[in-house]
Parts: structure tokens; C-alpha cells; sequence
């Protein structure tokens, strides 16, 4: 470009994407972009960006035009590419932090919305090998900590349940111990109110080999599942707590 060294066509990506160029040198980078795949990737990238790109260029410490003078004014080839690296870099980022909100909704569709754990587990899916010695666990130190308990067994299925309540101004903070459950299986702890209202506290799966499970052949099976959750309604307001799979089918019931 005028008064500037010539970029070499790789170099002009970011300025052809701004449309800052000239005829002669737009038509040269679109011949040379017809055999490029790695310009094709990087324009494709930087597609739709030239407002970002423009509100870059007038950052402080850019030494550059007005937002609404930049297109004309024609940066030099050293500050497009700096734009450009800095879309790459914000471009990077949002990957990275989308990377990390799948990973994380990737828990909470196999751990429910709060953690379920063993234990001796930290395992939010409930899964992991028999016998694996996992993390210390949450949920277990929000049962313990919580003095307001009520337990309830089921004859028919041999499971038992203990529930922990501990009012707060948002609602009820719970953590539920549960034995004697064998998988696979997905659960979910749901509050009834006295006057029927539903919400679920916290949902979560159970492996094939079970959890509390006293004459089971490894330690995880035979420990207990801790799970922490909350609900909308006061502990006064709770009638009792069920402990359901997906399919409808009840495991036990916990009177309040």
C-alpha cells in the first residue's frame, strides 16, 4: 500500500477482510486467495469481524484514526495485523470459555443440577471404576453439617433415605443420604409441598454396582450417595421428599 513496505498476501488477510485496499490490490489477494487455504480459513474467521476490528483500531494506544475515520484513513500493515492478532486472540478466548460451559453442562446433564457424590467420591456422575479412591466429598460435609434430619426406609426396594433441611432466605438447602440403591439407574430427590407443589432438588445416576450396598465387593459400592441440592419452598412448607427415577418409579419416601 501506499507508503508502506508490500505485505506479502498472507499479510493482507485482516486488510482485505476491513476492505481497505485498493482495486489493484484486492483483485491481486482474491487471485491469490482462489489457491490459499490457509488465507480461505483466516478470512473465514475474521468474517463479519470488521466491527470489532475497527472499534480495536481505535483503542487507546493503537495510534489510530477515529472509528468512523479508520476504513478510509487506510492503517498500515503493521496495525492490521495487530488487529488481527487481537481478534484471534478474543476469537481464542471464546472458544476457550465455550470449551469450559460445555464441560460444565456436560456435568450437569449427567450429575443433575448439584453434585452427587460416594462417600469417599467426588465422582459428579457417580461414576469411575469399583473400588477407585476419589476426593473428599461436599455434599457428605453439607449432610453432616446440617442438624434438621428425617429418614425414611422402603420395604419393597430395601432402600433407605435420610434428608437433611436447612432453611435459608432463598428457600431450603438440602443434602440426602441414600443406601441400599443398585444401578444403572437415574434418580432424582423431589420435594412435595403440603399442598402438592413439586420441585426437584438435585438429580443424578447410579452406576450398575450400586451405592450403600452393605454386602457389596468394593468399598464405593458399599459406601452411601450423598447429594446436595436446594428448593423455592420453606422446610415448614415441605410434606415429604421422594426419591424417583426418570421413569416414574419411586425408591423410597422420606416423610418431613
Amino acid at each position: 500500500m501506499t507508503g508502506h513496505p508490500v505485505p506479502s498476501e498472507h499479510e493482507t488477510v485482516g486488510a482485505y477482510a476491513l476492505g481497505i485496499l485498493d482495486d489493484a490490490e484486492a483483485t491481486a489477494f482474491e487471485a491469490h486467495l482462489a489457491t490459499c487455504e490457509w488465507c480461505a480459513q483466516q478470512l473465514d474467521e475474521l468474517a463479519g469481524m470488521e466491527p470489532m476490528l475497527a472499534a480495536l483500531a481505535d483503542l487507546p494506544g493503537t495510534g489510530s484514526p477515529a472509528i468512523g475515520e479508520s476504513l478510509s484513513a487506510k492503517p498500515s500493515p503493521r496495525l492490521v495485523n495487530k488487529l488481527v492478532d487481537e481478534v484471534a486472540e478474543r476469537r481464542a478466548q471464546k472458544r476457550r470459555r465455550s470449551f469450559y460451559m460445555v464441560a460444565a453442562a456436560a456435568a450437569l446433564i449427567v450429575g443433575g443440577p448439584f453434585v452427587a457424590v460416594a462417600t469417599n467420591g467426588g465422582d459428579s456422575d457417580g461414576g469411575g471404576s469399583p473400588g477407585q479412591t476419589l476426593a473428599a466429598s461436599p455434599a457428605k460435609d453439607l449432610f453432616t453439617g446440617i442438624e434438621n434430619k428425617v429418614s425414611g426406609t422402603d420395604s419393597a426396594t430395601g432402600a433407605s433415605a435420610t434428608v437433611a433441611m436447612s432453611e435459608k432466605p432463598w428457600g431450603t438447602e438440602t443434602a440426602l443420604e441414600l443406601k441400599g440403591v443398585k444401578g444403572p439407574l437415574k434418580c432424582s430427590m423431589i420435594f412435595v409441598s403440603k399442598d402438592g407443589e413439586r420441585e426437584t432438588a438435585a438429580s443424578w445416576s447410579v452406576p450398575k454396582w450400586g451405592y450403600g450396598i452393605p454386602d457389596a465387593k468394593t468399598e464405593q459400592a458399599r459406601n452411601p450417595l450423598y447429594v446436595s441440592g436446594g428448593v423455592s419452598m420453606a422446610p415448614d412448607d415441605v410434606d415429604h421428599v421422594e426419591v424417583m427415577t426418570f421413569d416414574g418409579k419411586k425408591i423410597v419416601d422420606v416423610d418431613v
